[in-house]
């Protein structure tokens, strides 16, 4: 990890910028709201995503980020719509690219890359996490919570369902 001082740090923009990421960094997109520039420095309005993290690095508030056209494509590939209200909960890695073309130069810019979470299996020989899936099914009504956590084979779902079924 660099510990250096990037120089773009002095200009103290309101959103996410080459000089705060470090390095590839995982994130999850919370929201994305189209909405006028923060900076004051035009009367732009911006795909603006902002994240669930609420640091970048300990003590270090994470700012939201104005979504490029590229970004955006990246998203809409990824969440398979188009549709900035459909763009939440996404979990993505930013990274520098040091050969984004803007006006005619070559700068660094802000990416994104789809980053699949891979979900833990769940399994009735894991004791623990199989006894939390039956209190989340009972406290929640449907197997929705679980499933949103692990990967549970349909067999296996059927056998927590039926055991649900067979304590009520």
């Amino acid at each position: 990890m660099n510990n250096k001082t990037h120089y773009r740090k002095a200009f103290d923009s309101p959103y996410l910028a080459s000089s705060d990421i470090t390095g590839p960094t995982p994130l999850t997109v919370a929201m994305v709201k189209l909405e006028a520039d923060k900076s004051k420095k035009t009367k732009d309005v911006f795909n603006t995503a902002y994240f669930a993290d609420k640091e970048i690095r300990p003590g270090e508030k994470l700012k939201p980020m104005i979504l490029n056209g590229t970004n955006c494509k990246v998203l809409a590939q990824f969440s398979k719509s188009k549709f900035i209200d459909d763009w939440s909960n996404l979990p993505v890695t930013v990274f520098v690219d040091p050969n984004v073309r803007f006006g005619g130069s070559i700068v660094e810019g802000l990416r994104l890359t789809p980053r699949n979470i891979e979900k833990p299996a769940l399994t009735p020989t894991d004791v623990k996490g199989w006894a939390n899936a039956q209190a989340a099914l009972k406290r929640d009504g449907n197997i929705d919570a679980v499933l949103a956590r692990r990967t549970i084979s349909p067999e296996h779902q059927k056998l927590l369902l039926e055991a649900e079924n067979d304590s009520v």
